[in-house]
């Protein structure tokens, strides 16, 4: 069963999705992604989406796959919109909790503006069974990965929070909310098993480090 009554099943999973192509976004199953919609095109996107299955696709651009005849990256991520505010000025306020990764089977004509795409949701199938996994023998290394991390960048985090997440939740939540490279956040997206998640994730943070440890000897 899926771990949510509203998400759909296998079964029911869409046969063409509205896609948001936006870079450094990525949504994970089971994760959250705020987003502020203000363009025409997307503002269709979200009341279409709300009129049928609820669900936007998030793909990153990337130019560099450009010559096999698409600017998207071959994965993204379904979510769900599961919160939704109308501000005075025009714009729409939604949350969008992630439900499965696809990968793309090929792009469709447009709709109203925005992109729409055929997805393949086989490979990762598996996110719609995910359960809250609460323990990993990687687990308090990465949060201690992650302690250094928003110490040497200076962010701020509630980390009695974080020690409430299943492994998961803080794997999925960090990929999206630290400001790592596109590429990176695109990693471990892609990574099927939460374990190489996990792996991605720690390359990334180590990666960061070392970034930060450099730039401060000069």
């Amino acid at each position: 069963m899926p771990y949510s009554p509203f998400f759909p099943t296998a079964e029911k999973l869409p046969k063409t999705l509205p896609i948001f192509p936006l870079e450094n976004a990525v949504v994970m199953p089971q994760a959250e992604l705020p987003l502020n919609i203000f363009e025409p095109r997307y503002l269709n996107m979200v009341h279409d989406s709300l009129a049928t299955h609820h669900l936007i696709g998030m793909v990153q651009p990337n130019p560099r796959f450009q010559d096999q005849g698409t600017d998207l990256c071959r994965t993204g991520c379904a979510g769900r919109i599961t919160s939704y505010s109308e501000t005075s000025d025009g714009r729409i306020l939604i949350s969008l909790t992630g439900v499965c990764r696809f990968d793309i089977a090929q792009e469709l004509d447009s709709i109203r503006g925005y992109r729409v795409i055929e997805p393949k949701w086989n490979r990762f199938l598996p996110d719609l069974e995910i359960k809250a996994i609460n323990d990993g023998e990687d687990r308090e290394g990465v949060i201690s990965l992650l302690k250094q991390y928003f110490l040497v960048k200076s962010l701020s985090m509630d980390w009695d929070l974080v020690e409430q997440f299943s492994t998961l939740e803080l794997i999925h939540t960090m990929a999206i909310a630290i400001p790592l490279e596109p590429m990176e956040k695109q990693a471990i997206l892609e990574a099927e098993a939460l374990q190489d998640r996990a792996k991605a994730l720690c390359s990334a943070l180590e990666f960061g480090l070392q970034a930060s440890s450099v730039y401060s000897k000069h």
